[in-house]
């Protein structure tokens, strides 16, 4: 881009690859960080670097964590025969902004889309499978986004599920709240009607 020097260009191109980062904003942050002291620079790569190197997955439910195991699966407190299945650790945090599930959680890390050449194998439903084997699990709940890969992935755990003796359920789709009506699309209405509740 004529008038930006090298580095910059350098530094708002690697921005510019982050998810949500556009080529504007990252010339934007890219200059920004630029005007700063050293000593902030410093601490801002410092802090992506040592957080990179620091967070892992968690060896029981796949979310990220600094230990061997999450908070989350840490905690006896939270072993109540509940496990939550989501596609990332980005679905957990999510969740538990609601401070209301007590359960614990299983990662995936991915969803089934054989359009991308990510099957069964790809994602994480074989340790799903190990640990219904080896914890006392009354009910997995899927929480997989409403999408065709989401969908899919949801009802291929609940086929390999059932047989278990395990409650399978699927969280509600539908109209989010505080929408209208009339700008839901099609989909979403059929979801809400189906997922439709006595009151």
């Amino acid at each position: 881009m004529a008038g930006q020097i090298e580095p910059i260009q350098r530094m708002a191109a690697q921005l510019a690859r982050l998810p949500g980062i556009g080529q504007k904003t990252a010339q934007r942050l890219a200059y920004h960080i630029v005007s700063l002291p050293e000593d902030q620079v410093r601490e801002l790569s410092a802090a992506i670097w040592q957080g990179k190197k620091a967070v892992r997955f968690c060896k029981v439910c796949g979310n990220y964590t600094e230990d061997e195991l999450c908070p989350i699966c840490a905690s006896e407190e939270r072993h109540n025969g509940q496990i939550c299945v989501v596609r990332d650790p980005r679905d957990v945090a999510a969740l538990e902004r609601m401070q209301d599930y007590r359960g614990v959680y299983h990662v995936l890390g991915g969803t089934l889309s054989p359009m991308n050449g990510v099957g069964p194998n790809d994602i994480r439903i074989r340790e799903l499978l190990a640990r219904l084997s080896h914890e006392e699990v009354d009910e997995v709940i899927l929480a997989t986004n409403p999408d065709i890969e989401g969908e899919a992935t949801a009802t291929y755990i609940a086929r390999l599920i059932k047989p278990l003796g395990v409650r399978v359920t699927r969280i509600a789709h539908g109209v989010p709240v505080g929408s209208d009506l009339e700008y839901a699309d099609e989909v979403t209405l059929s979801k809400a009607l189906e997922g439709r509740r006595e009151v």
